[in-house]
């Protein structure tokens, strides 16, 4: 017999020292320890993980379950079917709707997950919710991945509970919000990708969502990518994490600003301030990366005799040094920790989703017109003249140039995908020239805070010029983008 459900579930990352102090913060109830086997079957062509869906079975105190999972965020689609004898059952729901019987056939083991689990059911707040602490291993391909999590799952009552006591828990220990299973922890570890960086996936708006869902679906989506790249930077210096995290949070906070007349509520301003302060820590780690990837290293590979180029490059290293090490403390602080918890809760349980206006419920392929138009029009105005503006003002143009790529790429699939593409292609034709703008800008502020030494002073001054040289190019190419974009048809207008 197979029983859906709806898992409500919020998972951390946790140091294993501290897994005793949750524990002993949490309040008392019934206590139960087990050592559970799962072992996660996909496709050869990983059909499954296309699909956002994964299937496990699971060994553990004399039973075996399979369950089906898909969905994303902290609400999930579980379909579990306990299992008489060997192998699967592929024939049960949803995997008949997900899989042809081809595919079905081909499943096959793809990984293993080994965990000790303790677990604890415990009310709180009026709500029933089982607390599980694992510590374990997944394997595949002759590889491992070490895990330690703290999950609280809801078992009834209402989803509040579950953040307000997530809340007290981290006040006993450092516990960072995660929202990568362990199916997707173990289809990382086959592609040899626990710690690369996360990019945003911005293929899962419904085109019948309503506006309230489609903000919850791009807020779900920027967390996990806030989240993702800053438990990479806890432990390695990764520029593309650096450059994903930035961008999650800008994507969101433009959210934010796109959405105010449906989210707007007494947590608004306090969260778009803290998601500022993400993006600004990044800001720095970010700047040295682009001119030492894009400006220095080329430099250097065409002249390495170059006057002064190597005290430069040893300046340029230690000044990123010392800004990826300002980032990781920064994504390993209690504020971090606090700002995506917080923000995930407001996602969810906020008081805008309790307003009793409709504009929440109104079919999302409405707003998004209004608000592309909206966004294309202001665009275009504040970009007139774009060869005579400064580089202020230019760098005003490329953040309202982002913003419009951010909403098109979150609203696309809510309309015509080839329509969409040939309206994005300008307007990322624009973006990157506006880019290389900024970065050249931006690369005479940065050498001018440095402390140089006079050769050092001098290769970068000389760096800073030929980069310079480049901007009449780049404003005639960002010109022409703008007028491909003016003159092409809004995808969402048909």
């Amino acid at each position: 017999m197979t029983v859906a459900a709806h898992e409500i579930e919020l998972k951390f990352l946790c140091d294993p020292a501290d897994l005793d102090r949750v524990l002993a913060a949490a309040p008392a109830g019934e206590d139960e320890v087990k050592d559970l086997t799962s072992t996660y079957f996909d496709t050869p062509d990983r059909d499954l993980r296309k699909a956002g869906a994964s299937l496990r079975v699971r060994e553990g105190g004399g039973k075996r379950v399979q369950t089906v999972k898909r969905g994303e965020g902290m609400t999930r689609e579980e379909h579990e079917t306990t299992l008489n004898g060997e192998g699967l059952d592929a024939s049960t729901p949803p995997l008949d709707q997900i899989l042809s019987r081809a595919e079905r056939h081909a499943l096959r083991p793809a990984f293993e997950v080994k965990v000790h689990r303790r677990q604890r059911l415990i009310r709180h707040h009026g709500a029933q919710i089982e607390i599980a602490v694992d510590q374990g291993e997944i394997r595949g391909q002759d590889r491992t991945h070490a895990i330690t999590e703290v999950e609280l799952e809801l078992k009834s009552g209402g989803a509040e509970a579950l953040f307000d006591l997530a809340r007290a828990l981290g006040r006993s220990a450092p516990l960072y919000l995660s929202f990568e299973g362990k199916a997707s922890q173990g289809e990382a570890l086959l592609d040899g990708a626990t710690l690369a960086a996360r990019r945003g996936d911005k293929g899962k708006m419904k085109p019948t969502a309503t506006t309230g869902q489609a903000f919850q679906t791009i807020a779900r989506n920027t967390l996990v990518q806030i989240a993702a790249n800053a438990q990479v930077l806890r432990q390695v210096r990764r520029p593309e994490a650096v450059h994903q995290l930035r961008v999650a949070a800008r994507r969101l906070r433009s959210a934010l600003a796109t959405f105010r007349a449906v989210v707007e509520d007494d947590r608004f301003e306090g969260l778009k301030a803290e998601l500022k302060w993400l993006a600004d820590s990044a800001g720095e780690a970010r700047d040295l990366d682009v001119f030492l990837a894009e400006t220095f290293a080329p430099a250097l590979a065409a002249d390495p005799a170059r006057r002064g180029l190597a005290a430069l490059g040893e300046t340029l290293e230690q000044a990123r040094s010392g800004a990826h090490a300002r980032i990781a403390a920064a994504v390993a602080s209690a504020r971090f920790r606090e700002l995506v918890l917080e923000a995930a809760a407001w996602a969810e349980t906020g008081a805008w989703l309790t307003r009793t206006d409709t504009a929440r419920e109104r079919p999302a392929r409405a707003f998004a017109a209004q608000a592309l138009t909206r966004r294309r029009r202001k665009l275009l105005k504040r970009s007139r003249d774009l060869a005579a503006l400064d580089d202020a003002a230019r760098h005003k143009v490329r953040i309202e140039a982002k913003k419009l790529r951010y909403a098109a790429d979150a609203f696309a699939p809510l309309f015509d995908a080839k329509a969409a593409d040939r309206f994005l292609k300008p307007l990322k034709a624009l973006q990157d020239d506006l880019g290389q703008l900024n970065d050249a800008a931006t690369a005479e502020r940065l050498v001018g805070r440095l402390a140089l030494d006079a050769p050092a002073a001098f290769a970068a001054g000389r760096l800073a010029g030929e980069r310079a040289a480049r901007k009449p190019a780049l404003v005639r190419a960002a010109a022409k983008a703008l007028r491909q974009l003016e003159d092409a048809d809004g995808f969402w207008s048909r």
